[in-house]
């Protein structure tokens, strides 16, 4: 796990400590990470909803313009989309604004067209009933024994002694890794998506992705004359229209369920007992059965919102809230701005888990809906029925302390004290 960021501790939930209400949108560097640890991130996207909501932003030292689309319309309007706009181009800013992201084609998140569909279609049989029973069944038993842990010894970090060992552990074994190569994994997976500070270099998120498609095409190729009952042996030895996928496209994909896989599930969780700390009453309606686990979950999805945005390019021109997006241009869609829009989440900044109708977007929509929107659910679900089942009392030791990252939002440390 990461060092903490000493220079931009921050409290609880996605809003920064600085007012918006003078800034001129236009200085508003969206790539910059410390934008999401400096300023007031709720204030700001209600700003751009109500002001510009499909904002031409300016270039920056980190590329060439692009838009930023921030109302829940607007935002699914693209992403179900996929004949006027493209993910092959990457489907995050940093490879957006580089022009190309090197897995293109390769990787379920940047392609399109019936090869998505057809390499969906093969990972989706690793996502049947029959192989998740027991896998869903290991995550409600690890998140409950970890708990039990923590509370045995009180005080603890709620990120690095419980947090961190979940996800990765259940999509390990949807994998079948090796559980000693587990923790080394997380590791290289947090680099790879975030940093801790500005000191850290995209360098060294650049040899932390090379880590892992190393680490994977080792084991692709183990899994190709040694097949199990695993989503690497299905990649390894599937085919499409006849075809084996290339040694690429199994290493690429693999790669693509850890990110996923780990990180929004890590984070979404941390943030949910960062927002029952901060709001008793919804502690209280958990923990007395006010509320189900079902909208409950769905709730912390929403208010989390661990993917704070999705990128594609346009393929042609296109009319989008009164704007006109050329072809060839980024149009960024900020999920972490969706999910508070006024006009479809009553009292958005209110923290309700019994919030029904919950159209958030936390998984994205349309053709690229998340893969693995069920194990999302199914960690938090199991977090939820744990800390309901087991704690009588959190309290926060320290401030929690952000994660440097312009597309992750979420937490490397949380000081806490469980109380049974």
């Amino acid at each position: 796990m990461p060092l903490e960021n000493l220079d931009h501790p921050t409290v609880a939930g996605p809003a920064g400590p600085a007012d918006v209400s003078g800034l001129d949108l236009d200085a508003i560097d969206l790539t910059d990470p410390h934008t999401y640890l400096d300023l007031d991130v709720r204030a700001m996207w209600a700003r751009f909803r109500a002001e510009r909501p499909v904002h031409p932003h300016p270039a920056t030292d980190q590329g060439p313009p692009f838009w930023a689309v921030s109302r829940h319309a607007d935002v699914l309007a693209v992403y179900r989309d996929n004949k006027r706009f493209t993910s092959e181009h990457g489907n995050v800013l940093t490879t957006l604004l580089q022009g190309e992201d090197s897995a293109s084609r390769r990787m379920l998140a940047v392609t399109d067209g019936p090869r998505h569909r057809e390499i969906r279609n093969l990972m989706l049989k690793s996502f049947s009933p029959r192989v998740l029973a027991p896998v869903v069944a290991g995550v409600h038993e690890r998140t409950a024994a970890l708990l039990d842990e923590g509370l045995d010894r009180g005080s603890f970090d709620f990120v690095t002694d419980l947090a961190d060992h979940i996800p990765i552990n259940t999509i390990g074994d949807l994998m079948d890794v090796p559980v000693e190569d587990r923790e080394r994994l997380v590791h290289w997976n947090t680099q790879t998506l975030s940093r801790t500070s500005a000191e850290h270099t995209a360098t060294e998120e650049w040899l932390a992705r090379n880590e892992i498609l190393l680490y994977f095409s080792e084991l692709a190729a183990k899994r190709r004359r040694h097949p199990g009952d695993d989503v690497i042996s299905a990649l390894a030895t599937g085919t499409v229209d006849g075809e084996p996928l290339s040694q690429e496209e199994v290493v690429f994909n693999c790669y693509s369920l850890i990110l996923g896989g780990d990180e929004s599930s890590r984070m979404s969780s941390i943030g949910a007992l960062i927002a029952l700390s901060g709001h008793p009453d919804q502690w209280r309606a958990l923990k007395d059965g006010t509320v189900g686990l079902e909208t409950a979950v769905e709730e912390v999805m929403r208010w989390t919102t661990p993917a704070m945005h999705f990128g594609r390019r346009a393929l042609t021109d296109v009319e989008l809230g009164g704007r006109t997006i050329r072809a060839g241009d980024v149009v960024t869609l900020w999920n972490s701005a969706a999910n508070f829009d006024e006009t479809v989440f009553a009292d958005p900044d209110r923290f309700d888990l019994a919030r029904t109708p919950n159209k958030h977007v936390a998984f994205g929509y349309g053709p690229h809906f998340c893969l693995g929107a069920f194990l999302g659910r199914t960690h938090v679900e199991a977090m939820l029925a744990a800390l309901r089942d087991r704690v009588g009392r959190i309290d926060l030791l320290g401030e929690p302390v952000r994660l440097y990252s312009n597309f992750v939002h979420g937490y490397t440390s949380l000081p806490v004290r469980l109380t049974a």
